[in-house]
């Protein structure tokens, strides 16, 4: 799939950045495709087939549904012209009269049917193609998930599945309205071709005026669409910045923003409403002046005896059943190309590689000794800029190993890789003496755990998120868990425990104790390799102390690979590794490192700060002093 917004790579380079996915800029925003795709209707097809059959009766309904519309009207000829004009026999109107009430009988059971059907059908199929699409997301690459902006694959996900089940249902009765459409010209014709012609004559009219009329309409009805995009935004953006927008008093100023996209929204929607309302009046003007041609020249030819009475009739019925297909099949055409526009969208996201799949013979080890090995790794996430360059280096079972170094310098990237969340370029990355690449993803998550400088936690309870990656656990041990990192003291506290539901993303906890969650998280998952992204950043000093006495419990027996925040956090580690430019500069314990008088010493001495908290010009400094020595 191409990205729809090139990026240049930042300095540090260790990061991707955002892009949107798509053909082309705005292409989430396009409104109308071609009125027919045939790529997009052979993909819809495929879901189309397991409900075949009741897609063929839900057919057959609209096709005897559109019969009895048809058969109506020459019911009633028959009850004025033979019934009651030719004064026949009782029985005769008697029978028009059942028949007339049959035919509505089978109109209504047919209409119940063709509904219930295609609803049913539609709906079943959005689900299977919403449960497709978020399948094939949960498998897919980070690398795809780093350039793909949430928003546009919710619209997709919601908007473009809605999009096309509405085409779904319009097309089933579309067949129905063509039908009619051409059943009603026909009859027409046929009980008198003259006044038939005559009454069609104003048919080409309104097609006239439908093609001066669309080309505005579409660019009222796209403009409509891109203006209620831009005032969504500004209010999504307004509502999750409201701490920010209330701290600098820009209530007012922000509220003249979105006034002034809102405003545009309604002028766009007047105006779409507008054309979308002209046709209305036309269509009825039409069929008055249609209905007016039957009255005046059929009445004409009743009065001179060239036409029945009935016939008239069932003509007037029928002029004004005529202009009801034309008008609802106009607007299936635009469902259709919002169909295509939709389901070409949509079908980009299944169609998305899966850059990261395991191998028909992958192997599912049970147990793995917890080693962890980088061998001649060079990566990056952008081609010719390279993130990490042949790195080295082997973590033997049950170290603690911690990864320091400047923003860009490949420390999350090389955990990342640890996981398999990319592929290395050259080299290989070793778990438990297996190549990533050579081992299942489930029994990889297994076997390596990570912890994320920002804990995410999802809508449930406490206990539910604490034993998240193994639901089988106890409440003992998820208890456990907790005490071990020094959380169940504070979740006892919450108003109903372990069981207190959290707030979107756990926001009714404190990020302190998010975190704690998020370690508890890891013990219960019981992997041999536990990766700490940098998980300390964020915790007050007093919630470090905690952590520090929980990790030697949580480490113990496990293979450590820990990216320091805080330098002072990395003191008891086995090993510290110093990366550079993606690069192993340094490697040793603190003392060593310390004794070594390089960078890692060099910054230590600054109030233990992290590399991060170093503005610009201090790291050149020390860079530069480090190089000269």
């Amino acid at each position: 799939m191409a990205v729809g917004r090139q990026f240049t790579a930042n300095q540090a380079g260790e990061r991707p950045p955002r892009a949107v996915v798509g053909s082309q800029v705005g292409h989430d925003e396009q409104m109308f495709g071609a009125a027919f795709d045939g790529h997009v209707v052979r993909r819809f097809a495929g879901y189309l087939r397991p409900y075949r059959r009741r897609l063929a009766v839900a057919v057959g309904s609209v096709l005897v549904y559109t019969a009895s519309q048809i058969a109506i009207p020459l019911v009633i000829r028959h009850a004025i012209d033979d019934a009651l004009i030719a004064g026949t026999d009782r029985e005769l109107l008697e029978l028009v009269v059942v028949a007339f009430f049959a035919v509505i009988g089978v109109n209504y059971l047919t209409n119940f049917l063709q509904e219930i059907i295609v609803g049913r059908v539609a709906e079943r199929i959005l689900i299977d193609l919403r449960r497709a699409m978020f399948e094939h997301l949960q498998r897919v690459g980070l690398s795809f998930m780093d350039k793909t902006e949430v928003g546009r694959m919710m619209s997709r996900l919601q908007g473009d599945v809605n999009a096309m089940q509405e085409f779904l249902e319009n097309s089933v009765f579309a067949v129905g309205d063509f039908v009619l459409l051409i059943g009603i010209m026909a009859v027409l014709l046929a009980l008198d071709w003259q006044l038939g012609l005559l009454t069609l004559s104003v048919v080409p009219i309104l097609f006239i005026v439908r093609i001066i009329w669309l080309p505005y309409a579409r660019k009222s009805f796209v403009r409509a669409r891109e203006t209620v995009s831009t005032a969504n935004g500004a209010l999504a953006e307004a509502i999750h910045g409201m701490r920010t927008v209330q701290s600098m008093t820009r209530e007012t100023v922000n509220f003249d923003l979105y006034d002034e996209k809102a405003t545009d929204n309604l002028l766009a929607n007047l105006s779409s409403s507008r054309f979308a309302q002209v046709m209305v009046p036309i269509v009825d003007f039409l069929t008055g002046g249609a209905m007016a041609i039957v009255i005046v020249v059929g009445g004409s030819m009743v009065l001179s005896q060239r036409l029945d009475l009935g016939v008239m009739v069932a003509f007037l019925f029928y002029v004004q059943r005529f202009f009801d297909p034309i008008r609802s099949l106009t607007m299936q055409y635009s469902v259709m190309q919002r169909a295509m526009a939709s389901g070409q969208r949509a079908f980009e996201v299944l169609d998305v590689p899966l850059d990261i799949k395991d191998k028909p013979d992958s192997q599912a080890p049970v147990e793995i000794d917890g080693s962890v090995e980088f061998k001649g790794v060079t990566f990056g996430y952008a081609p010719d800029q390279p993130v990490l360059r042949n790195v080295n280096f082997r973590i033997e079972p049950g170290e603690t190993v911690a990864l320091v170094g400047p923003t860009g310098s490949g420390k999350t990237s090389t955990t990342s890789l640890a996981h398999r969340f990319y592929d290395v370029w050259e080299g290989q990355v070793l778990v438990g003496g297996i190549d990533v690449r050579d081992m299942t993803q489930a029994s990889l998550g297994r076997h390596v755990a990570m912890v994320l400088q920002e804990p995410f936690l999802f809508t449930g309870t406490v206990f539910e998120n604490i034993r998240y990656r193994t639901t089988e656990a106890t409440r003992e041990g998820v208890e456990a868990a907790a005490r071990a990192v020094g959380a169940h003291d504070f979740i006892t506290r919450l108003p109903r425990g372990y069981d207190t539901p959290l707030e979107q993303r756990g926001s009714n906890l404190s990020l302190g104790q998010r975190q704690l969650l998020s370690f508890a998280r890891a013990i219960v998952a019981d992997a041999r390799v536990l990766i700490l992204d940098e998980a300390t950043a964020n915790i007050d000093s007093h919630t470090e102390m905690l952590i520090q006495r929980a990790l030697a419990r949580l480490l113990e027996g496990r293979t450590g690979l820990v990216i320091a925040h805080r330098l002072a956090t990395v003191r008891g580690a086995d090993r510290i590794i110093v990366l550079q430019d993606g690069e192993i500069i340094e490697t040793g314990n603190h003392d060593q490192l310390v004794e070594h008088g390089g960078l890692y010493a060099k910054l230590y001495s600054m109030n233990y700060a992290s590399f991060d908290d170093v503005p610009d010009e201090l790291v050149r400094q020390v860079l530069s002093t480090t190089a000269a020595t």
